[in-house]
């Protein structure tokens, strides 16, 4: 059942990191740069996560 997890947990990873991005463009758009510089810090966080979970 470990596989079950992990993929669950990589999915939800996926779904943050896009949920960032998007918040971090919206943000962009509204001319708020450094609100947009921290969600993306935040979004490379969540990807170097994603790439350090096992497949």
């Amino acid at each position: 059942m470990k596989w079950f997890w992990q993929k669950n947990k990589k999915q939800k990873l996926q779904k943050a990191y896009e949920r960032k991005m998007q918040e971090a463009m919206t943000a962009q758009r509204a001319g708020d740069i450094q609100k947009n510089s921290q969600l993306q810090e935040e979004a490379e966080a969540i990807l170097a996560q994603m790439r350090q979970e096992p497949d």
